[in-house]
């Protein structure tokens, strides 16, 4: 095939996606909105697309380009010694920091059942890591007002087999900064390694800061902070996969490292999950980085903070919605409410209902607001982050959203049919065989169709899997995902 005629295929394949630039996509991408970025991103990669970071002996420049990552990190969150590692994104680091917490219990405290402390709004890559890792998560509920996690619970649920607590810096589902120097308190007292959760704040909050903004301590310059994991991919506007695991000193980050000479090979060092590792995402994260500079990523900063307080104020202004908790760093959560009496009434409950048809309602106005059901108590809410190129789009947005809130009124309710919930509740979904989770998926709307199996609107589809036990839940959704994924 042509080269052109291949490119021409991938762009067609893009145009059914979602826009990643101009501000109407309010999840998943981040846009500095800065002209040839992306170019400059793209041409660094290209420069170093060969090069394989698996043995920095060979390639010492992914070396070089690593610790200048880490240390333009270290510098804005670390204190004297800090060290860390370059990996493929917030999960990776969140991973690496759960396993060097396991290991180090391990060898300095004699723990062998290790569990992970963390608030229920932690990111859902903690409970992913411990699933892999074989570490037994202990949810602690969080302030049903403030969305904070709760130092004081959080506190007394850390035992003698506690090898991490976790703080989000800020949390992902709502854009609130826990009480962090709380948190590291207690898990110091007790002798228990600390992790804050900053892939989205990590980069942002200091320039917040820089920028006149108020900002909690949080960092690594806090007492009883023992790690901290910051996205490049997000407010340092990188591509996608970039983040660093950051630690206190070296000597904590070895139990992160995997040596194995017990084979006929060349000896075999990871400092991360991955063992090839590419050097173009290194290198276009040190080159975004450099070409942005500090004072450059203040000034974008300063554009997200202004975006959020216009959009904050539009969305208090109103009626029937309320705004959650008190967003601090680029993230905003906002429910719909039943009665329609605005953010400063007092009145009125969430409406699912109604909060997923404006999310379906405001997809077709051309906006991707993302739908976050409810949990352990916390409102359904849709999840908006902004970014610097939002700021010229929220006067649009919060006239669309108005419009789109009164035609969501106007539809019938969205319920979950009664009978299907009492028979899911009965349900085990270990035990479910594949024509029994098909009959559920479609009954639900994400069975075979037109569309890759996706629903025109999703809000009957979420209604029920809001109704749903978790465990069932988890297990339609997996399938869901493998029938995307199929040949």
């Amino acid at each position: 095939m042509p080269a052109e005629e291949v490119l021409a295929r991938l762009r067609a394949l893009r145009e059914g996606d979602a826009p990643t630039r101009g501000g109407r996509t309010f999840a998943y991408v981040y846009d500095a909105g800065l002209d040839g970025l992306d170019e400059l991103a793209a041409a660094a990669y290209s420069t170093f697309a060969t090069v394989n970071g698996l043995d920095p002996t060979v390639f010492p420049s992914v070396a070089r380009l690593e610790n200048d990552l880490v240390g333009a990190v270290a510098a804005l969150l670390g204190a004297p010694g800090a060290q860390g590692t370059f990996t493929s994104g917030g999960t990776e680091s969140i991973m690496l920091a759960v396993k060097t917490a396991r290991d180090h219990a391990r060898a300095v405290r004699g723990v062998r059942e290790p569990q992970l402390v963390l608030p229920s709004t932690a990111h859902a890559a903690f409970h992913k890591a411990a699933a892999y890792l074989c570490v037994e998560p202990v949810v602690v509920s969080v302030d049903p007002h403030t969305f904070r996690a709760d130092a004081s619970a959080t506190a007394a649920a850390i035992t003698d087999r506690t090898a991490l607590v976790v703080a989000s810096a800020p949390s992902y589902a709502h854009g609130v900064i826990d009480p962090v120097p709380e948190i590291a308190a207690a898990a110091a007292e007790r002798g228990v390694l600390c992790h804050v959760d900053a892939c989205i704040g990590g980069w942002l909050l200091p320039h917040l800061r820089r920028a006149g903004r108020d900002v909690p301590p949080f960092d690594l310059s806090v007492p009883g902070v023992t790690s901290l994991s910051v996205d490049l991919h997000k407010y340092a506007y990188a591509d996608k996969g970039a983040s660093v695991v950051l630690y206190r000193d070296a000597g904590l980050r070895r139990h992160q490292y995997f040596a194995h000479a017990g084979w006929p090979g060349y000896p075999v060092v990871n400092p991360t999950v991955q063992g090839t590792k590419p050097g173009g995402l290194a290198a276009q994260a040190w080159a975004v980085l450099r070409h942005i500079g500090e004072d450059g990523y203040t000034a974008l900063a300063g554009r997200v903070a202004e975006a959020s307080d216009r959009l904050v104020a539009g969305l208090r202004g109103i009626r029937g919605v309320r705004v959650l908790g008190e967003p601090s760093a680029g993230l905003v959560a906002l429910t719909a409410l039943s009665s329609g009496e605005d953010h400063g009434g007092g009145g009125g409950e969430p409406d699912l209902s109604l909060l997923l048809h404006l999310a379906d309602e405001m997809r077709e106005r051309g906006w991707y607001l993302q739908p976050q059901l409810s949990f352990d108590g916390l409102p359904p809410n849709l999840h908006l982050t902004l970014t610097p190129a939002t700021v010229g789009q929220v006067d649009a947005l919060l006239s669309d959203l108005g419009a789109a809130l009164e035609a969501a009124r106007a539809l019938p309710p969205v319920t979950a049919d009664p009978s299907l919930t009492e028979l899911a509740a009965g349900l085990d979904p270990d035990t479910l065989g594949p024509e029994e989770v098909a009959a559920v998926l479609a009954f639900a709307g994400l069975g075979d169709g037109p569309g890759g199996g996706l629903p025109g609107r999703m809000a009957p589809v979420l209604v029920l899997l809001d109704a749903l036990p978790r465990a069932l839940k988890e297990r339609l959704l997996t399938e869901f995902i493998g029938s995307v994924f199929r040949i």
